[in-house]
């Protein structure tokens, strides 16, 4: 009970932070708008994505959450060098808050922040001509949100190892460059050569947009949206465990 009321009092405090400011909530949204307004119309004599009452948009959408996912969480360990500097998480050690809260409460914060900067990208890319299943959409909410909380807790985690904003932009950079363009967030990889389609499989993410897309034609029996959900259950797991080990020596 402890750990819940201390999560649900740092998430509040971090969130009502977060909204004194909501433009970098509208910001953080430019680049996937960009895609959405400036690329995608690029691909509707290259896709077919499934049938005559869906579009380009049905399966460049997908690839554009899930990047808003990845980008969205994976940045987000600048804040908490911000912390350190400040010495935010120094003083969270003479305090009687758990030891998890500090993360659960920033998690959940990025979590509900992810959720509104996707339900806005997917109304615009209805807007714009979207023809997608919608429980299939909600679905694969319910697929990126735990995602982004993976990630999240990853990022602030190496930022707390990192302690430094020159350390960690050059690293994320260094991993996520590769990473989003071997998990077909573009273009499906089904159009890339086979040794292409064979690299991307190292990389989760891959199954991940392939999950998505499926769910936003309605294919929820395909195998991709088992191994996508399975892969991002395991994906959470690791990710909120290790980082929860580090925080706890942070701020033992």
């Amino acid at each position: 009970m402890r750990l819940l009321t201390d999560t649900w009092l740092l998430f509040k405090n971090y969130l009502m932070s977060t909204l004194r400011q909501p433009v970098w909530i509208l910001i953080s949204l430019f680049t996937p708008i960009c895609y959405l307004l400036l690329f995608a119309p690029l691909l509707d004599k290259m896709i077919a994505p499934g049938g005559p009452n869906t579009n380009a948009l049905t399966s460049f959408t997908p690839g554009v959450v899930v990047m808003l996912g990845m980008f969205g969480s994976l940045f987000v360990g600048f804040s908490i060098i911000s912390d350190l500097r400040a010495g935010i998480v120094e003083r969270l050690r003479v305090t009687p808050v758990s030891r998890l809260a500090p993360l659960l409460g920033r998690a959940l914060r990025d979590a509900c922040l992810l959720l509104v900067q996707c339900l806005l990208l997917i109304v615009l890319a209805y807007i714009l001509g979207l023809k997608a299943d919608f429980w299939g959409v909600v679905l694969s909410l319910v697929l990126v949100i735990p995602m982004g909380i993976a990630l999240a807790s990853l990022s602030y985690a190496v930022g707390l190892m990192l302690k430094s904003e020159d350390a960690f932009a050059p690293l994320l950079n260094f991993f996520t460059t590769p990473l989003l363009l071997l998990s077909g967030v573009l273009l499906p990889l089904t159009l890339a050569p086979d040794w292409l389609q064979g690299a991307a499989k190292i990389s989760p993410f891959y199954y991940i947009v392939n999950a998505t897309r499926a769910l936003f034609l309605g294919n929820f029996n395909d195998s991709a949206v088992w191994i996508g959900f399975g892969l991002v259950i395991v994906l959470a797991v690791l990710c909120v465990y290790w980082a929860a080990s580090i925080f706890r020596r942070a701020t033992a």
